[in-house]
């Protein structure tokens, strides 16, 4: 038995890891972001676990008020983790049901740890399940049902092994979105499909449709059966909520939430008094006290609501896992809640600045977040955070850089923005000149005082041409007599600290993403192609990029004037402005190296990789690289701050690194091909 079970962990391909403490990384926020699932251990609810889009398992042990990452579910960062629980009697037992952003119908994991989660395992029966879906019957614990989009399954031994309940290949039970347990009979099981619920009451020998008066073609996301009277039983669905009073036999659509909230995401019943539950909506969260005869909304509707959960102890405190605004908390029933995301950031940082007068003030980018995103500042080194986006209007963020007077100018999704610290606004900085000549009049030869003059053209004349700059602005590169802008329309430079913008001569229509320079060279990448200059911008070549890149993420210009990609295959240099490149693979990952960036403070070349978890660093123009230690995150870019790093993370926010990181750089393991960190 031990054997068998040893040989099953070896070679499952994607484990989930306990995170270590031991690393010098630190993350700093923004707080809050997105947040899909709760569950609290039920012989402890103080223990509560957060379930993240990015397979990452966060804990609390204070009712929800800070939180630690508690587990990395999986060894990527595409698993969705909608579905945790404790075990109902036995706290160090966690089932963790996940699915696939980028394979979603035929990857996903039924990951669970015996030991309060310092190791974990797939179950082999559930290997490659998409699940949407995890439920313990109340009645048996050692029954759990699992929602999976190929069908149902069920295990009878605590999650050890498993059969499928459902018909193979049945028309409509399948993509499996919600499953409901009789609290009193473990055979009697309600599954929500995309179209329509169904019941099974002899543990899955049997299933017949339950749809009466439910409209045709709904979406069924959550299913609820009462505690105290199990004929009453509750879905939600994209048509609206539903209730039966016969056990699934017919239900009736209730009143009190609006037709424009169509997505009811979960229903959560009080664990005290029956007659209220609530349900979170992608428009806010509502409540009835009338067992569903009325709805109220408890919140505005901005709020998009993924999960509720209720202390069973103290059933006015609610928490709510939500879209952008991380973990929201109410101690009175949800009638008002706040922001409970204390060590809690999911955040997809684009961008860092470091103010250069004030190493305290530190802002960051963000990308998907709309009303909740935008520019942050921290002016206490990332200990608090406020947003500072009044006038970006939704844009993203990809670049930040900072004039010599201190205004920040950004790289949006709809052009160039100005950010004034005096008066905390964004402004547009976006306007393109095009000077425009015309021939001047044409002067008539003449005679005068009997000696001919020949015709002559008069002085040309000059018009400036006015436009904006609407298009995506990914990447900003400030010299200090010129600067440039990569954007999904060209390359586009400025002589006149952004006042105007003047669009680069360069033939075709080439999307740019990355544009980096250093004394008087300019260097811009698209996807397939470069281009440099080496008068200020004024006149481009076209650099050979190696057939072999299928993507280029980053340039730069360094120190000594080589030029630097970062691409799918790696980090290359060129030292003779992109005629011959060189493939750097000593101390660098062999392939997907996404930014090699300048720390013109430290003197040294930075990169970062999409697979990496440290920063890797050069003092000697890139002959060689040190890495830091791991920091147990994805990151996306880094600057150097007193003596260690800042670092923008895939889905953490921002992270910060001590300086005794840098007294202990050591060479990582994944310098070359096989071994990508």
């Amino acid at each position: 038995m031990f054997t068998r079970k040893l040989f099953s962990l070896l070679f499952v391909p994607l484990l989930a890891v306990t995170l270590a403490s031991a690393s010098s990384w630190k993350e700093l926020g923004p707080d809050g972001g997105d947040a899909r699932s709760l569950a609290y251990d039920p012989h402890n609810p103080d223990r509560i676990l957060l379930g993240t889009s990015s397979g990452q398992l966060y804990m609390s042990t204070d009712r929800g008020r800070s939180w630690s990452r508690f587990a990395q579910i999986g060894a990527g960062d595409d698993y969705v983790l909608d579905n945790t629980a404790f075990d109902l009697t036995d706290s160090n037992t966690i089932y963790v049901g996940v699915w696939s952003v980028e394979h979603q119908r035929d990857a996903g994991d039924l990951y669970v740890t015996r030991d309060g989660g310092k190791s974990w395992r797939t179950i082999e029966g559930m290997r490659g399940k998409s699940i949407r879906a995890l439920t313990i019957s109340p009645s048996n614990p050692k029954v759990l049902v699992v929602g999976a989009l190929d069908g149902v399954y069920r295990s009878d031994d605590s999650g050890e092994t498993w059969r499928r309940i459902s018909p193979e290949g049945h028309a409509e039970i399948k993509n499996i979105e919600s499953i409901a347990i009789d609290p009193k009979n473990p055979d009697v099981v309600y599954a929500g499909t995309w179209h329509l619920p169904w019941k099974t009451d002899d543990g899955g020998k049997s299933w017949h449709h339950i749809k009466e008066g439910v409209i045709d073609d709904s979406d069924v996301f959550s299913i609820i059966v009462d505690f105290s009277n199990p004929s009453t039983v509750f879905a939600s669905a994209c048509s609206g909520i539903y209730k039966s009073e016969s056990a699934g036999n017919l239900f009736h659509k209730v009143t009190g939430i609006p037709a424009t909230a169509r997505r009811t995401r979960v229903l959560m019943q009080d664990p005290k008094n029956p007659q209220i539950v609530y349900a979170g909506t992608t428009e806010g969260l509502y409540k009835t006290l009338d067992g569903g005869k009325t709805f109220k909304r408890m919140t505005g509707p901005e709020v998009i609501v993924n999960d509720v959960s209720v202390d069973p102890r103290d059933t006015n405190r609610v928490l709510l896992a939500t879209d952008r605004s991380g973990v929201l908390t109410s101690e009175n029933g949800g009638s008002t809640f706040t922001s409970s995301n204390r060590g809690y950031s999911h955040r997809q940082v684009s961008s860092l600045l470091v103010d250069a007068k004030d190493p305290n003030t530190i802002y960051v980018g963000l990308l998907n977040d709309r009303d909740y995103g935008g520019m942050y500042v921290s002016h206490d080194a990332g200990s608090s955070w406020s947003q500072a986006s009044k006038g970006l209007k939704d844009r993203d963020v990809f670049a930040l850089r900072q004039a010599e007077d201190g205004d920040i100018f950004a790289g949006t999704s709809h052009g160039v923005m100005k950010f004034s610290r005096k008066t905390d606004l964004w402004e547009s900085a976006s306007v393109v000149v095009k000077e425009k000549t015309t021939p001047g009049p044409k002067i008539p030869a003449k005679v005068v005082k009997g000696k001919k003059i020949p015709a002559t053209q008069g002085k040309p004349k000059v018009t400036v041409e006015k436009s904006e700059l609407t298009a995506q602005v990914s990447q900003l590169a400030f010299t200090s007599s010129q600067w440039y802008a990569a954007a999904s329309t060209g390359i586009y430079s400025s002589k006149d600290e952004g006042k105007t913008w003047q669009h680069a001569e360069i033939a075709g229509e080439v999307r740019f993403l990355a544009v980096g320079a250093f004394g008087d060279k300019v260097f811009a990448a698209a996807a397939l192609e470069g281009y440099v200059s080496t008068d200020h911008g004024e006149n481009w070549t076209q650099v050979n990029v190696p057939k072999f890149v299928t993507g280029v993420y980053d340039a730069a210009v360094g120190f000594d004037q080589t030029l630097w990609l970062a691409t799918q295959q790696g980090a290359l240099h060129s030292s003779d402005d992109g005629k011959t490149w060189e493939h750097v693979t000593a101390g660098l990952p062999w392939k997907h190296v996404l930014t090699v960036t300048l720390d013109t403070a430290h003197n040294r070349l930075l990169a970062t990789a999409r697979d990496g978890r440290g920063v890797y660093a050069s003092a000697d123009n890139g002959q060689t690289w040190k890495y830091s230690d791991d920091s147990g995150l994805l990151l996306r870019s880094a600057v150097g701050y007193r003596g260690g790093y800042l670092a923008a993370t895939a889905y953490n926010g921002v992270a910060i690194s001590s300086s005794s990181t840098q007294s202990a750089m050591t060479t990582p393991a994944a310098a070359g091909p096989g071994n990508s960190n």
